[in-house]
């Protein structure tokens, strides 16, 4: 059973949502689930550190963009917003090069918060970072 408040496509998410530091990090929305969405972004000069390898903040950048859009497309937006409220990341292994990918599933769809944990890989499809971002859901 799908948790999102109407269908929508990857090119109706990216096209609205690839706007501002997203199009700037080069995300791109890949797929949408049932209860997920993912997305990728590429490991490259916009989003190393200088000792070469991505940085963490470019994963929380990722997170919380996965986290946003899946809390705005779960929502009747005619009525509510989401925005962010609390991300944490733990970076459990670095990404140098290619495209890291997050995978956003939520854990508590409430009528105030809504939690999602994403789980982001690296190219070599090895967990580089879990995070856990918590949206507020306002009424418009």
């Amino acid at each position: 059973m799908s948790i999102w408040f109407k269908p929508f496509t990857l090119e109706e998410v990216n096209g609205r949502t690839m706007k501002g530091i997203g199009t700037s990090l080069g995300m791109l929305f890949t797929e949408i689930g049932e209860d997920f969405l993912k997305a990728t972004m590429p490991v490259d000069e916009r989003t190393r550190q200088p000792f070469g390898i991505l940085h963490g903040g470019a994963n929380v950048v990722l997170a919380e963009t996965l986290a946003s859009v899946g809390t705005g497309r779960v929502l009747d937006r005619g009525r509510h917003r989401g925005v962010g409220l609390e991300i944490n990341a733990n970076h459990l292994a670095p990404a140098k090069d290619g495209v890291v990918t997050g995978i956003a599933r939520p854990i508590h769809l409430g009528k105030t918060t809504h939690v999602w944990d994403i789980r982001i890989s690296n190219a070599e499809g090895k967990l580089s970072c879990i995070s856990r971002c918590t949206m507020a859901v306002l009424t418009l």
